[in-house]
């Protein structure tokens, strides 16, 4: 049985959840809300605060983990980082009352500086040469120098839209910060094997990220052109169809891409473009 540590709530835990049900990890609901096991496979999830995830996967209260990058590297913790996850985006940033002045790291120097993350703000300053003062305080960070507790911040940026409300405005970005599946550096032979089987799923998702299935009709003499749009994971899948001049083309396209192909396929003949979302992907 494997242990995957999960933070308890916040987004987070909500695209994790998503995460492990789309790997087919369904979790037995009980009463112990901190401890759950799935029902098809050996793993359970403990829930605990973000900040804890990482020393309690490097001192083996739990097999893995996922965690945000943030916590992870503020806390130092001798844990692994085995993927990243691509999920629960954000950065680390310094910001300022936006009626400030700002020129420079340099107006840093002698501020008082509020943050949940003192770790990686001591080290960041001292690569800069600044010497400030850190207030080390939990939640509602961005307040502080609103209320006179500090000159500026250094906290979590998603959207940015808090800073926006709170007068605030970024001036330095120092890191940036996703999902990582972290885990001990001990693990045994049986644990390791159902860690691997869970990063398959895992990839299986992310792969398809972004991605559609095309299925389409097209001129048979068009189709060296139709391939050039259409290169597929190693080339298109052409299947003749009754009327010898048309065939059938199958293909997979990242969906950034989507509406300009579509395009030029039409321009290029192509008709009865159908096109499929793709939940998950083996190579």
């Amino acid at each position: 049985m494997l242990r995957i540590a999960v933070q308890s709530k916040g987004r987070l835990y909500d695209e994790t959840m998503q995460l492990l049900e789309e790997a087919g990890i369904k979790l037995n609901r009980g009463k112990r809300i901190l401890l759950l096991s799935a029902k098809d496979f050996p793993v359970e999830v403990l829930f605990l605060r973000d900040d804890d995830i990482p020393q309690s996967v490097a001192n083996g209260v739990a097999d893995v983990g996922i965690v945000g990058e943030n916590e992870y590297m503020e806390k130092g913790a001798e844990a692994m980082m085995v993927k990243r996850l691509g999920f629960s985006k954000c950065r680390l940033s310094l910001a300022i009352p936006k009626d400030e002045a700002y020129e420079g790291i340099t107006w840093f120097e002698g501020k008082t500086i509020a943050t949940s993350y003192p770790e990686i703000l001591k080290k960041y300053l001292a690569e800069k040469g600044v010497k400030a003062d850190l207030h080390v305080i939990t939640g509602s960070v961005e307040i502080a120098p609103g209320i006179g507790l500090a000159d500026a911040i250094f906290d979590i940026v998603s959207s940015g839209s808090t800073l926006v409300s709170n007068q605030l405005k970024e001036v330095e970005i120092v890191m940036q910060s996703e999902a990582l599946l972290i885990a001990r550096p001990d693990l045994t032979e049986e644990k390791q094997a159902i860690l691997q089987e869970l990063l398959f799923r895992f990839e299986a998702i992310q792969i398809a990220e972004g991605k559609k299935y095309i299925l389409l009709n097209a001129p048979k003499d068009k189709i060296d052109e139709i391939i050039e749009l259409l290169p597929g994971m190693k080339s298109p899948t052409i299947t003749p169809l009754a009327n010898g001049e048309w065939v059938s083309v199958q293909s997979v396209i990242a969906e950034k891409h989507f509406w300009e192909i579509i395009g030029k396929l039409k321009s290029l003949g192509a008709e009865g473009i159908l096109v499929l979302p793709i939940e998950k992907m083996i190579l």
